[in-house]
């Protein structure tokens, strides 16, 4: 059944019919019947999916909409918000994981009495499972039902008690809500505008499972509002969830999407305790966490420094990344709280007020991973407790990562491991790990299997004897008397050896061979002397065709990147066309099919301004193309790829197919010409182009060897391994 009401903006119509948000505009322009905007605004309308739907099948544009492509149109188009949509969607799944004959039973009649139905067959499947949830109709503000309340905190004294005086510099904080479940069932009522949407989600679900489903779901609306989600990528959460160990009950008190505790090991006994401030999250991590475990799952909405959910929690592991840099994190009202053992955090101390709440919620032995900003290692502001911390043996290790291991990527984290005290070690030490040279060129995510078996190993190590041996540039256990002085700097490059280079002098001989070899190279390869075009035959120009005529008439294939898929493959970015480097990042896994790259394709980036044009080689084929960029494939026997990418590379032609915003540079790749040439005049400029790449490679990789053997001679000379003459 589809539901009339769902809406869809241009670019839900592009992806649709897999085109660019352009041909949209054109056939708004060029079709009078196309369907009449129903909602949103001048600037960026709605329309009715089932209107667009037939109209796109009436126009031969589109023989079916896919399935996934309809069920994501309607969760995004429903009327109580997409949000809302997911969590009706998530209970559904659910309840077809645990129990398909019910939902084939409640899902055989009509809308309504699947509607009615619904919310007695989840409360079956939802309270085993999350024993919080309650029946009320609107998630994170349930009532507690049956045997199973939630921890909240005192209710606030009467408005007649006395109030402590506030400093009339700082505004008095907001009065804290107390935690509350993070789902809810919702009544018939509510449910009753997703039926339309759940039964696609059950048929997606027959198609995919549910579990899949609901993964593709959640992963297309964090994509659509990525300002609006902070997230862990999925190889940090692996690497913090190992440092935990093999924990029984594993609290994250701030949750998010619920990455740190999916990456837990699945285990029928083992408990999840979560909670994050944001009821939408809380709702969505409880049920993504039911598809993905056996475990039981105990999920809250609320503020958790100023109203926790679970005070009397001791448990085995605490993950956490927590948000960094808060102003507002409860320092006005919180002052005499028994969480702050090691001291009173400052204002501008929000990660140790997370790190003590960490530790709070831990037996005694039990381990907490903390994702922090590096400069939590060496504020003075933090320094009393970081020194208290260090003299009880609670910080037991910390780890810088690599840049580009979590948002913000061009800031190398940092990871804590703390335990609560059992006992004082007689002699403490605190492990100190640097990642940092596992950081990736370009825009691709770290090394992650070297770090992994560098913080695995050294930690293993540490755990198990209290020492680790010095590994120069990379580990060292450091005696906690040599922390405390008066800045107590936790920061692993300052405190590790430098790495050790017994051949520096022997590298560099190489880099200047590899160098002068370079030089030959591009020497040989420099184009001859350009030869001017006489005048006469210069106005005698050849006929001019676009992209998008070609394109239309079968020359070539064009297609944009941006998709995953299921498959681990390397990633051909914008900044490796730019550079000229391999493939080197790495994009979200998705149900999309991603674009893989061919030999002779020609990729170029829309953004930027750059007139720049790759011709794909052997080396590069069988990536994915990335966001940002559109590829064309040309048919061999109408085009050679190297004239149409030399062309295309044109200064004046990109300037003419170019638009311009305040910030930002977008080419309309449609709109770029080269000049209809036969066959055999196509390959004679196509050798040309050709060989000014190969020059082009040269110079950029003499460039390179020339910074690398500057650099070395620099550190070289400074640190005493090589004389100066």
């Amino acid at each position: 059944m589809q539901d009339n009401a769902t809406e869809v903006t241009a670019a839900g119509i592009a992806r649709l019919a897999g085109v660019g948000r352009a041909a949209v505009s054109n056939w708004r322009r060029r079709h009078a019947d196309f369907p009449r905007p129903v909602g949103g605004t001048e600037t960026s309308p709605a329309f009715a999916l089932a209107e667009v739907e037939e109209w796109l099948r009436r126009h031969r544009k589109l023989a079916e909409v896919p399935l996934k492509e309809r069920v994501w149109q309607q969760l995004a188009g429903h009327p109580d918000g997409p949000v809302t949509a997911l969590v009706h969607a998530g209970c559904a799944l659910l309840l077809i994981h645990d129990r398909p004959p019910v939902w084939l039973d409640i899902s055989s009649g009509t809308d309504e009495r699947l509607a009615a139905l619904l919310p007695a067959a989840l409360e079956e499947v939802l309270t085993p499972r999350m024993p919080e949830t309650a029946r009320t109709g609107h998630p994170g503000r349930s009532r507690v039902n049956g045997q199973h309340p939630v921890n909240t905190p005192p209710a606030p004294a009467p408005a007649s008690a006395p109030a402590a005086p506030a400093t009339p510099a700082t505004p008095a904080p907001p009065a804290a809500t107390p935690a509350t479940p993070a789902l809810d069932i919702p009544t018939a009522p509510r449910l009753l505008p997703s039926v339309p949407l759940l039964r696609g989600v059950a048929e997606l679900a027959a198609e995919r499972g549910a579990r899949p489903t609901f993964e593709f779901l959640l992963g297309r609306h964090l994509d659509a509002n990525p300002r609006q989600y902070t997230l862990t990528p999925p190889d940090l959460a692996a690497l913090m969830a190992a440092l935990a160990g093999a924990p029984g009950t594993v609290l994250d008190p701030a949750c998010g999407t619920g990455a740190l505790l999916r990456a837990v090991a699945d285990r029928p006994d083992r408990s999840l305790h979560a909670q994050d401030s944001s009821p939408e999250l809380a709702a969505l991590t409880a049920l993504r966490l039911a598809l993905h475990t056996r475990a039981q799952v105990h999920a809250a909405a609320g503020d958790t420094l100023r109203a926790d959910a679970y005070p009397e929690l001791r448990a085995d592991a605490v993950l956490c990344h927590p948000p960094f840099n808060e102003r507002n994190w409860g320092h006005d009202d919180l002052a005499y709280d028994p969480r702050w053992e090691y001291g009173f955090p400052a204002r501008t101390e929000s990660e140790l007020a997370w790190v003590q709440h960490a530790l709070a919620r831990l037996r005694d032995g039990g381990t907490a991973v903390m994702l922090m900003p590096p400069a939590v290692a060496s504020r003075r502001s933090g320094r009393r407790i970081r020194a208290d911390l260090l003299r009880r043996g609670a910080l037991r290790a910390v780890v810088a990562l690599p840049a580009g291991a979590a948002p913000p990527y061009s800031v190398p984290l940092h990871l804590w491991v703390l335990r609560r005290p059992d006992r004082t070690p007689a002699q403490p030490e605190v492990l100190l790990v640097d990642a940092g040279r596992f950081t990736a060129e370009g825009r691709g995510g770290p090394d992650w299997p070297g770090v992994r078996e560098t913080v695995l190993d050294a930690w293993g190590v540490f755990d198990r004897d209290g020492s680790v041996g010095e590994r120069p540039g990379l580990a060292r256990s450091v005696p906690v008397i040599e922390l405390l002085d008066d800045y107590v700097d936790l920061t692993p490059a300052r405190r590790l050896p430098p790495p050790a280079d017994t051949d520096g002098a022997g590298r560099l001989t190489d880099v200047r061979a590899r160098l002068d070899e370079t030089l030959r190279l591009t020497a040989e390869l420099a184009p001859p002397p350009a030869e001017p075009v006489p005048s006469a035959a210069a106005s005698g120009r050849h006929p001019l065709t676009t992209v998008g005529e070609l394109a239309r008439a079968g020359a070539l294939v064009m297609r944009t990147g941006g998709h995953g898929g299921h498959a681990r493959v390397p990633v051909l970015t914008d900044h490796d066309v730019l550079a000229g480097t391999a493939p080197s990042g790495t994009l979200p896994e998705s149900e999309e099919e991603p674009v893989l790259t061919e030999p002779g394709d020609v990729v170029l980036p829309v953004l930027g301004g750059g007139a720049v044009a790759r011709v794909v080689d052997e080396a590069t084929a069988g990536a994915v193309l990335g966001r940002n960029l559109v590829l064309l494939r040309p048919d061999p026997a109408a085009l050679d790829p190297w004239f149409l990418a030399g062309f295309l590379r044109g200064t004046a032609n990109h300037r003419q197919a170019s638009s311009y915003a305040s910030t930002a540079t977008r080419l309309d790749v449609r709109r770029l010409q080269l000049p209809r040439l036969a066959p055999d005049e196509q390959r004679r400029y196509g050798e040309r182009f050709r060989a000014l790449d190969a020059f082009e490679r040269a110079l950029r990789e003499a460039g390179r060897l020339g910074e690398q053997l500057v650099r070395g001679m620099y550190d070289g000379l400074t640190d005493g391994t090589i004389a100066p003459g």
